[in-house]
């Protein structure tokens, strides 16, 4: 008999994006959050060996981990929520290259933002410097996604894609700037705020 799902992760996380998806789906699933503490980050990477959350481990039994490509598989694995475009069309393929777009660039801008010291063999030495750097190219890259609303990722209909750019627009750490910047993503912001997996999910985050 399968299990639910169980996702591990943080308060404020990338596991925000794959708890709003499972929210959408409507499959049963346990959320565990993970200490920052060495030690549960030692514990946990039995579970993940990479030590960082989002991992959700599939109702077989399976780990996985990278928020984008979790979210890729669960659109996948419950096509009946229409978290994504059928795949093999071309809404499909504009959904994939956005979920790429997101992780590789954004972010990773957002994480040499937050941690910068990670990103220099010098430490805190260099960290500022980092730091300004990451914050300059998260805002740069935001730009391509805020010019291609209209009002979300792929037009008129919603995705999984787009939680997982709001989920990163909530990151940026300047956000009057952000918004005067690129007022479609204010918008954006606005709409998916209003759907109910995300004011359950924010909830949940916030206590």
């Amino acid at each position: 008999m399968s299990q639910p799902y169980v996702l591990y992760g943080r308060p404020g996380s990338g596991s925000v994006a794959v708890q709003v998806a499972l929210e959408e789906i409507g499959a049963p699933y346990e959320r565990v959050w993970v200490g920052r503490e060495s030690a549960d980050v030692e514990r946990f990477r039995h579970i993940n060996p990479t030590g960082r959350v989002p991992a959700l481990r599939l109702p077989d039994g399976t780990v996985m981990f990278e928020s984008a490509a979790i979210l890729i598989h669960l659109s996948l694995a419950h096509p009946q929520a229409r978290l994504a475009p059928p795949p093999g069309s071309t809404d499909h393929a504009r959904f994939l290259q956005w979920m790429v777009y997101l992780s590789a660039n954004v972010y990773e801008a957002a994480l040499r933002t937050y941690y910068s010291a990670r990103y220099t063999s010098r430490g805190e030495a260099d960290a500022e410097v980092v730091r300004q750097q990451g914050e300059a190219d998260f805002l740069q890259f935001l730009g391509l996604p805020a010019q291609a609303l209209s009002p979300y990722l792929l037009g008129e209909t919603v995705c999984i894609a787009d939680a997982y750019l709001s989920m990163l627009v909530s990151w940026y750490p300047d956000m009057a700037q952000l918004e005067a910047r690129y007022p479609s993503l204010r918008e954006h912001t606005r709409r998916m705020k209003a759907r109910a997996s995300v004011t359950k999910v924010d909830a949940d985050h916030a206590t």
